[in-house]
């Protein structure tokens, strides 16, 4: 299908593109990036916060499904917990080549301080990527039992278990229940402790908060709804049918919903910030609405990631087009929100004149991402897109739940 072949052409070109990153990456190490001393956290640590917020996003969506049995999102399950398998291993690859060392990350597992909110999110997502694994798999058994007579994959991928019984599928169900009950306070945990790394530094109050680790859970679930929203409406299930046009507009009024809370969060956290006045926290938030990167939070997160989206939810909530169009940009936009925790915070010097009593490379709070830090992404972008389109042609991604193919 034309449809099919833009996205691996789209995908397919960013990976190669982004190889250029990657090999930068590789041979020269952080030489070519823009972070430094005073800035130590730039778009990669972004893109990780922005795409584990989409795996735990889409995760607790899919809780919707298996664990509270909605069964308007039934056939939906499936797809939100590949997706936040998906981009979960995005995640992990931004952040894996933000470290200096990054075969040594191991060393986290092994030496362990449970002291640092570092030491225990690798824990974390080690035990949520290994339930997501498992409950994908429960999710799709049947299914590949079904498939497993004209398909080798699907016979390996079932590892014996090929009964498609009544029984067996409502033991399926069963486990997919009691997984999903368990990853509900798991996702909570590793992305409210994302939120809660940066919340306990209390030495830049830009991100000291204790509503932090809440406004980070408040928009993953908007930015995986949304991302969901928009690959339900060109991958979903039965696409094309009134029951798919049902499906994507109900998602849509849980992302509008989802919307107008994040925003209430936003709204709240700037006007006492700046009411308030304390000079760290002020400065911080003056940088991101008048700073010279004012149209990353203006035009792209309120104009083209609040304004237009809520519009096309609001006034478009009828119409496929729209919901998906505003699905896509809440989610692409999002990122922008990531950048505008992450960098601002780092961008107040700590002590009065530090920036302008040394100099040197890297030693300076005016950051913008480097050439090779954007190709980086743009290769992880096309590698997560690359895995979910070779998962989606060859996994029971959206079949029938149950035992039929």
């Amino acid at each position: 299908m034309k449809r099919d072949t833009f996205w691996w052409g789209l995908a397919i070109v960013a990976f190669l593109v982004g190889l250029v990153g990657l090999f930068q990456r590789i041979t020269s190490g952080h030489q070519l990036a823009n972070y430094g001393s005073y800035i130590p956290w730039g778009l990669w640590v972004a893109s990780y916060i922005y795409f584990i917020g989409l795996s735990a996003g889409a995760f607790l969506l899919s809780t919707l499904v298996y664990v509270f049995r909605i069964e308007r999102l039934e056939k939906i399950g499936k797809l939100a917990l590949f997706t936040a398998l998906v981009t979960l291993i995005a995640a992990m690859l931004s952040i894996w080549f933000d470290l200096g060392h990054p075969l040594r990350a191991w060393r986290m597992i092994l030496r362990t301080n449970f002291g640092s909110m570092m030491g225990w999110m690798i824990w974390l997502y080690t035990a949520y990527f290994i339930l997501l694994v498992v409950e994908l798999w429960v999710a799709m058994r049947a299914d590949l039992a079904a498939w497993s007579n004209r398909s080798g994959l699907a016979r390996f991928l079932t590892f014996g278990k090929t009964d498609t019984s009544e029984e067996a599928v409502a033991r399926d169900r069963s486990r997919l229940r009691v997984l999903g009950s368990i990853g509900v306070p798991l996702a909570v945990a590793f992305h409210g402790g994302v939120g809660a790394l940066f919340g306990v530094v209390g030495a830049r109050a830009y991100w000291h908060s204790g509503l932090t680790p809440i406004a980070f859970l408040v928009g993953a679930l908007l930015s995986g709804g949304a991302l969901l929203v928009f690959l339900t409406t060109i991958w979903g299930p039965d696409t094309g049918s009134e029951k798919h046009k049902d499906l994507v507009l109900f998602l849509g009024q849980i992302v509008l919903l989802l919307l107008a809370f994040d925003v209430l969060l936003e709204w709240a956290e700037y006007s006492i910030g700046l009411y308030s006045s304390i000079p760290a926290e002020a400065e911080s938030m003056r940088l991101v609405l008048f700073g010279p990167y004012w149209w990353a939070f203006w035009v792209f997160h309120i104009g083209l990631g609040v304004v237009i989206p809520g519009l096309l939810l609001i006034f478009g909530r009828k119409s496929l087009p729209a919901v998906a169009t505003a699905g896509a940009l809440i989610a692409i936009t999002f990122i922008t929100v990531r950048l505008n925790i992450v960098v601002p915070g780092l961008a107040i010097e700590e002590l009065k004149g530090l920036v302008s009593a040394f100099s040197g490379p890297g030693l300076t709070t005016a950051y913008f991402p480097s050439t090779m830090e954007w190709l980086f992404e743009v290769w992880v972008a096309g590698l997560a897109g690359l895995i979910f389109l070779v998962g989606y042609r060859v996994l029971p991604i959206v079949r029938k739940e149950g035992a039929e193919a």
